[in-house]
């Protein structure tokens, strides 16, 4: 299909009012008229407008002071597995942090990372202060091995977090913890908590993630003459080149690139990277995180998925889940047997447990693989660690048929500027980009997507590739169309337009960015800029 017929595909898609808007900024870059570089001066990730909006932020007046030290670590993720690795004092997970609404976070971060390696904290969801975003070079400049940086924000608004480095392909390594703030308001009726964090690991056990992310650099143009598959943008889907693992490709041994990845849901390839391993709370599937509670016991799970490259299909065996919250925002209440969860997005469910062993699984998308953490209620027999539950295969919702929670909903308002924010690249080059460029660290504020205080503004992800990707936006929550939930990180289908909304209330400079971490690092990334 050429690019016209894709592009009146798309806009047929759209509906009239979408394929206006899209028409009326498809000529430009994305970043609005009249803004090319120098022509606009932007609002500093320290500037006064920065401290203004933070001001605004309701205070208890409380802190919470705390260190952490990023450092190598020998960690035990069970079973016999004890990769060396990077981590946050020592562990992966790292240490919870629980805050109330209107607390202020006082953390001081110490880099002992070897080799002279830089890194950062971002916190990601929260809507907080620019020059805290933890996001070098835009908003802070990296914290050098050897120094510390203090991180001091104030967190306004209730829900499940994370932190983790915004530092290459750190990402996958350990360095990450659940960041929970806690609503003194809370209207849900439970008897205790599970926070559930799931991830993709790599790293100490078959190489480190700067190997994996150097082998899919390559790209798989080396494969050219292998049965004339294109990887690239190509209209049509790509056939998957499935059953090569491993094999040598001229000069290009696939020792962590995964072919074959196949998902419906996600629209077809799921992923880049094998893992020899898929956690739940830091431990492999065969030798689990066990919660114990009691039969009859309503338990709210706080799920995040910290990975890299995977999307988890999440079901508890035996039980239905009641999805309460999606990144942290709440929504009608919609019970389901099961839950797709993207890098970076975060879900929370009330589930009333049954008296037993009950397996709680998270499949690997696509990969034939799975995490795996128990809950015990009562005796029985343990389930297997490659247990596949029929609720995996049951009712399962995306978060775009969910509804926001009406007082979380946005008022109705006009938009006043859309972007389009085009999704590029494909793995034949590994050319993964935002509106045909690659994010250039060294030049952040080249091709700023540009936004000013007090707009509502539209973002239409257009995403023109064969894969599947989960945009994050920072420093602030979008909301799926007119009445979807409120969210940071959306999944964007292959060959999909998704429209999502937000106000222009938090200036600075924020990055908008898929969170596979290896598409991240590639380019596929913009900074989302407020004009000064």
């Amino acid at each position: 299909m050429n690019s016209i017929n894709r592009r009146s595909v798309l806009f047929a898609g759209l509906g009239v009012a979408g394929a206006g808007a899209l028409a009326a900024c498809s000529s430009g870059s994305g970043s609005g008229s009249g803004s090319g570089p120098g022509s606009n001066a932007l609002v500093g990730p320290s500037g006064s407008a920065v401290a203004a909006a933070e001001k605004k932020r309701t205070s208890t007046g409380r802190q919470q002071k705390l260190t952490l030290t990023a450092a190598p670590a020998m960690i035990d993720l069970g079973g016999g597995v004890m990769p060396r690795t990077w981590a946050f004092d020592g562990r992966t997970p790292g240490k919870e942090i629980r805050l109330s609404v209107g607390d202020t976070l006082v953390a001081e971060l110490s880099n002992q990372l070897p080799d002279k390696t830089p890194t950062s904290i971002h916190w990601h969801g929260i809507a907080l202060r620019n020059d805290m975003d933890g996001v070098p070079p835009v908003t802070q400049t990296a914290v050098r091995a050897g120094s510390t940086f203090t991180y001091r924000f104030l967190a306004d608004a209730p829900g499940t977090y994370f932190f983790h480095p915004h530092v290459g392909v750190q990402l996958d390594r350990g360095l990450y913890a659940p960041l929970i703030v806690e609503d003194p308001k809370e209207t849900l009726d439970y008897d205790d908590e599970w926070v559930v964090l799931l991830d993709d690991w790599v790293d100490g056990v078959t190489g480190t993630p700067d190997e994996v992310f150097a082998e899919l650099k390559q790209g798989m143009g080396g494969m050219d003459g292998m049965g004339g598959m294109d990887m690239g943008d190509s209209a049509g889907p790509s056939p998957s080149p499935s059953g090569m693992e491993g094999h040598d490709m001229g000069d290009m041994s696939t020792k962590f690139m995964l072919m074959g990845a196949e998902s419906e849901l996600l629209g077809g390839d799921a992923g880049d990277v094998r893992y020899p391993h898929h956690l739940i709370n830091g431990r492999v599937a065969t030798d689990p995180d066990v919660y114990t509670g009691k039969p009859g016991k309503k338990v709210r799970l706080r799920i995040i998925n910290a990975g890299s490259d995977t999307a988890y299909r999440l079901a508890l065996g035996g039980h239905k889940l009641t999805i309460t919250h999606t990144d942290g925002f709440p929504v009608r209440h919609q019970e389901v047997d099961a839950l797709l969860v993207g890098m970076g997005e975060r879900y929370d469910v009330l589930v009333t447990l049954g008296d037993g062993i009950f397996p709680l699984v998270a499949l690997a998308e696509g990969k034939k693989a799975n995490g795996l953490a128990l809950v015990r209620t009562g005796s029985g027999s343990k389930p297997s660690a490659t247990v596949r539950p029929k609720e995996l295969d049951g009712m399962i919702m995306t978060a775009s048929q969910l509804r926001a929670a009406d007082d979380v909903r946005l008022k109705s308002a006009k938009t006043d500027i859309t972007h389009q924010i085009k999704l590029t690249g494909g793995m034949d080059k590994y050319n993964w980009a935002i509106n045909g460029r690659p994010f250039d660290m060294n030049d952040p504020d080249a091709h700023p997507i540009l936004v000013e205080e007090g707009q509502r503004v539209r973002l239409d992800f257009v995403n023109t590739t064969d894969m599947w990707h989960p945009m994050h936006l920072h420093g602030h929550t979008y909301q799926l169309g007119a009445s979807g939930p409120r969210k940071d990180t959306s999944i964007v289908l292959p060959k999909k337009t998704l429209s999502v909304f937000f106000d222009a209330d938090n200036p600075g400079q924020w990055m908008l960015h898929c969170h596979n971490a290896y598409h991240g690092e590639a380019g596929m990334m913009a900074n989302v800029a407020y004009q000064a």
